[in-house]
């Protein structure tokens, strides 16, 4: 069993193009897709197109729910331009999405946690900024009920594996489109990946035991910095164009 975990392509075609194209030359057919599709002043409707296209299974992520939950003069800087660009295919696509899934009985699949769609799993950003990595307690109570050997989420666009006490594996594949961003929640922090390239993992269970290969993925990441530049966002152009907020 081999598969592709893509997540957090946030508007930009380009990388999943790339990335999509590295999942063909890596000869793998089955992708899983970990939600925040479109939102970002990028190219929402390519990228949501290709995304339908794909034969996959889909979970859905916050930024997805902030596109159909809520009239467009509620949505946030990223999600606002995202809707614009969207038909009303998309959205009802969007809203067709589960939380949650299962991948062929053996690997659980959500956005942030089980639970949640905003909360960071792997990660935890202290009242100073500071984000480091959750504590293997916090991380083990997150995932209380899960019983599949494998459990992919996103999110925090962080790459990172963690092994449970029990053998449980957790894969964050990292982020396709967004190598960095700036939030609020739960304190004000910025997350920031340090390259430009576009990210996502290979899963492969092989005598009884789950392997990830995390890839980065090399890409015109100068023309989707110039998009956001031109879209106002120069915060975002940044980190597309270097892997860094700063």
């Amino acid at each position: 069993m081999r598969f592709a975990a893509l997540a957090d392509v946030h508007g930009n075609y380009l990388a999943l193009e790339a990335v999509l194209a590295d999942i063909r030359a890596e000869g793998i057919g089955d992708i899983v897709n970990l939600g925040d599709m479109a939102s970002g002043p990028l190219d929402a409707r390519l990228t949501m197109d290709a995304l339908m296209a794909l034969d996959a299974v889909h979970v859905l992520g916050n930024h997805d729910r902030y596109l159909i939950d809520r009239p467009p003069e509620k949505m946030g800087s990223w999600d606002r331009p995202a809707h614009a660009q969207l038909e009303e295919r998309h959205l009802d696509w969007l809203r067709a999405v589960p939380k949650t899934a299962v991948f062929r009985d053996r690997v659980f699949l959500c956005h942030a946690t089980p639970e949640h769609d905003e909360v960071y799993w792997l990660e935890t950003v202290l009242p100073d900024g500071t984000v480091r990595m959750s504590s293997l307690d916090q991380i083990e109570e997150r995932g209380r009920g899960v019983t599949q050997s494998l459990i992919l989420c996103a999110h925090t666009h962080l790459a990172r594996a963690v092994r449970l006490r029990d053998g449980r594996l957790i894969v964050n594949p990292g982020s396709v489109g967004s190598p960095g961003y700036r939030d609020v929640y739960p304190f004000p922090h910025v997350v920031e990946a340090g390259t430009p390239d576009a990210r996502y993992a290979i899963l492969e269970l092989a005598d009884g035991a789950w392997r990830v290969t995390f890839r980065h993925v090399p890409y015109d990441h100068e023309a989707m910095a110039a998009l956001a530049r031109q879209n106002g966002q120069a915060e975002l152009a940044n980190a597309l164009a270097t892997g860094w907020i700063r």
